[in-house]
């Protein structure tokens, strides 16, 4: 089962984009993402999307999943199905930085993220009673 990280922790201070994970044999399966927030500064948003590629050199137009926006830090998960997109190999991480107010105007979030596939197939089934 792939777990890896799309974006190992890092400190980051403007908009910037991972290098590309390849999928290998779980291409086309569902994943965990985990983003996880380690430090930030006041009045500053952080915005992280995930993107896909047949060929490693063309990027899907769209992104695959995003984040909310988010202003603190903590840890957040979203599902990532790439079961209907069975010719996405890799995956990619873009992050966007905003900040406002008084003081230094440069955004500074230290910030990692995690792919993990999930197994569907084994997922409790529900108890049935007989009748």
């Amino acid at each position: 089962m792939l777990d890896v990280f799309l974006v190992s922790e890092i400190t980051v201070e403007a908009n910037g984009e991972s290098a590309s994970v390849e999928l290998g044999p779980a291409q086309g399966k569902n994943f965990l993402l985990t983003l996880a927030i380690t430090n930030i500064i006041e009045q500053e948003s952080l915005d992280v999307s995930v993107w896909g590629s047949e060929d490693g050199q063309t990027w899907s137009e769209k992104a695959l999943a995003a984040f909310p926006q988010k202003f603190y830090k903590g840890i957040h998960q979203l599902l990532l199905d790439l079961s209907g997109q069975p010719g996405v190999r890799f995956l990619k991480t873009k992050w966007e930085l905003n900040r406002w107010g008084r003081g230094d105007p440069k955004p500074r979030f230290s910030f990692l993220l995690k792919l993990q596939e999930q197994n569907v197939g084994t997922a409790a089934s529900p108890v049935r009673t007989p009748a």
